[in-house]
């Protein structure tokens, strides 16, 4: 059957099977059962409006978490965090929040309220991501933190800023559950950077997109992030070579 020939069994414009394809347009899910009958697939109908629900709660656009203003979406992960005892972050673009200094978290803040004007709440959120951050002390949470040596380079809230953050880099390195690593810049990697996530025990992956928030739960897509990160610890540097890098960023600062 074409794809016009469905859309036409199902009563629909001609384009609109080509749209839901290719991912143009969502099916609600009444298109996917009016589709599963025209297939002569009414056995699935259950599995797949279970399937659209997953997928539709897997993805939340910014706007939408954000409505209420900052402040809120801070708060609402500390559940997950005071939960999760093994964490691990990669960051290809900015210093992971959890070891964010709060002039630099507030200076990520501001510049996300005003690039998406949103209400300026940010020193309620401020507040909220620094009360989130107690979990790097408390109970037996482990943490694995990497980031890309361009993250030490480049950042927000001016040289002074962002020497206080890489001061506070080799604290947070220095904690005895805490690991930082460092990929350091070179011609011949052989795992290139990827977008930043997060991976909560074995359990979910967040990742942070421009237009929206990612939520993964199938084991598969879970481990394809695992192994990324682990073949980007593998490239990293730690301890007093990670320091080295810090160090040479602070001095290129002026």
């Amino acid at each position: 059957m074409t794809g016009r020939e469905l859309a036409a069994r199902c009563g629909w414009h001609a384009s609109k099977v080509s749209r839901i394809e290719n991912a143009v347009t969502p099916p609600s899910a009444e298109d996917v059962r009016l589709w599963a009958r025209r297939c002569g697939a009414a056995d699935q109908i259950s599995d797949l409006v279970a399937s659209l629900r997953v997928v539709e709660g897997m993805w939340i656009e910014w706007r939408r978490m954000e409505r209420r203003g900052l402040r809120q979406a801070q708060e609402a992960r500390l559940p997950l965090y005071e939960r999760t005892r093994r964490f691990r972050a990669y960051s290809s673009w900015l210093v992971p929040g959890m070891i964010q200094t709060p002039a630099y978290t507030e200076a990520a803040l501001r510049a996300v309220q005003q690039r998406r004007e949103l209400v300026d709440d940010v020193d309620a959120a401020l507040a909220a991501r620094i009360e989130r951050q107690r979990v790097l002390h408390e109970g037996d949470h482990r943490f694995a933190f990497l980031v890309e040596e361009s993250v030490l380079r480049s950042g927000l809230g001016g040289a002074a800023v962002m020497a206080g953050q890489l001061e506070h880099l080799g604290a947070v390195a220095a904690l005895p559950n805490v690991s930082l690593g460092v990929v350091p810049m070179r011609p011949d990697r052989t795992r290139w950077p990827v977008e930043g996530f997060w991976l909560y025990d074995a359990a979910q992956v967040n990742v942070e997109l421009v237009s929206g928030y990612l939520t993964i739960t199938q084991p598969h897509e879970i481990e394809l992030y695992a192994q990324a990160f682990g073949e980007l610890a593998a490239l990293a540097q730690y301890g007093a070579a990670a320091r080295a890098l810090i160090a040479a960023a602070v001095t290129a600062l002026g």
